[in-house]
């Protein structure tokens, strides 16, 4: 069987076991401590980070764009019948979405509003990008896309962000707002993530050293009345 060796609330895993879970794929898990690698995880990783998929016949594969398309290459595509040039399209799209994952972090980890909102204002130049293409209910309609996968990660943190303080980060992008919540719906975020995961996600981002976790937007924003926690 497949092995994923993962860091709990790494956005790059969740991508490689999104498009495992929306392909049917069976796979076991191993969550490693990314402050204390173990050394077998060093000798098998260029690159010392997760996602690693180690194949059955016992190939590390690294790298989470790779290994998506090699999910895609040995167990088939997720959509079928899919012409070269709109395979590259998705797989462009896809890399937009990923690209904004360590950015995304970044922002949320942010102490101050001040850098919080700088850093969301770089994000916001992508979600703008996505909501002038997105075609609904996902990302190019009814049918669930590599693209789809690759953007999950973004919009399952805006969703914790949003629901656990005041603060949206999709807010002005409504076609945005619509897909993350079809996604969140579908049942594949929770099956791409460990069951304690919100609360893995909440310690580390919602702590008291980041802006957010200090709750400083919900006492200077206004009209949060109804909607904080």
């Amino acid at each position: 069987m497949i092995k994923i060796v993962s860091f709990k609330i790494c956005p790059f895993v969740q991508r490689v076991t999104a498009a495992l879970e929306a392909n049917k794929i069976p796979y076991e898990i191993e969550y490693i401590s990314l402050s204390n690698k173990p050394q077998w995880f060093l000798e098998v990783s260029p690159n010392g980070q997760v996602p690693l998929l180690i194949t059955e016949s016992g190939t590390a594969l690294f790298e989470s764009d790779a290994i998506v398309e090699y999910i895609e290459d040995e167990f088939g595509p997720l959509e079928q019948d899919i012409s070269n040039e709109q395979r590259a399209l998705d797989r462009a799209w896809s890399y937009l979405g990923s690209k904004h994952y360590l950015p995304q972090c970044g922002a949320m980890s942010s102490s101050t509003q001040d850098s919080l909102e700088e850093r969301v204002e770089k994000l916001a130049k992508a979600f703008d990008k996505v909501e002038r293409k997105l075609v609904g209910p996902l990302f190019k309609g009814e049918q669930l896309s590599n693209v789809d996968i690759a953007w999950l990660p973004l919009l399952h943190r805006a969703s914790i962000i949003k629901s656990r303080t005041c603060f949206d980060m999709l807010k002005g992008f409504p076609k945005v707002q619509a897909w993350q919540t079809h996604l969140m719906d579908s049942g594949l975020v929770t099956k791409s993530v460990s069951e304690d995961f919100e609360q893995a996600f909440s310690d580390f981002y919602l702590s008291d050293k980041t802006f957010l976790g200090k709750g400083e937007d919900c006492k200077t924003s206004s009209g949060c009345s109804t909607n904080c926690c």
